[in-house]
């Protein structure tokens, strides 16, 4: 137990850190981000099929965050709910999504390390 609580002080640590001494981003355990990241995370995790529990632990969300998210997949057909299951599963749609979404990520990594060398 005290293992656990010394690994959420660290946490706690680093997050203060990062968010209120200004260190540099890259050095920091919190990463912000995007409506797009937290959408691309949603929907791989429900790859397959997921309950909502599944989503909102893999994607890091409280349970009123993924409400609205869902919502918006939902919405343009990202993803499709199967209501006897209880199960949130990726559509066509949303796998495309998700594979647009990784390579604009690698794109843009690939042109990171260029301008820094």
């Amino acid at each position: 137990m005290s293992d656990l609580i010394h690994l959420i002080e660290e946490f706690t640590t680093a997050i203060t850190q990062c968010l209120f001494i200004g260190i540099e981003r890259s050095l920091c355990l919190v990463k912000y981000r995007s409506r797009t990241d937290i959408a691309a995370l949603i929907l791989e995790a429900a790859n397959g099929g997921a309950a909502k529990t599944k989503i909102m632990y893999r994607a890091f969300l409280s349970y009123a965050q993924l409400k609205e998210y869902l919502a918006v997949l939902l919405e343009n057909g990202l993803i499709e709910h199967s209501k006897a299951e209880q199960i949130f599963r990726i559509t066509q749609k949303g796998m495309r999504f998700v594979q647009l979404y990784n390579q604009v990520g690698e794109l843009i990594s690939t042109g990171e390390r260029i301008i820094e060398t």
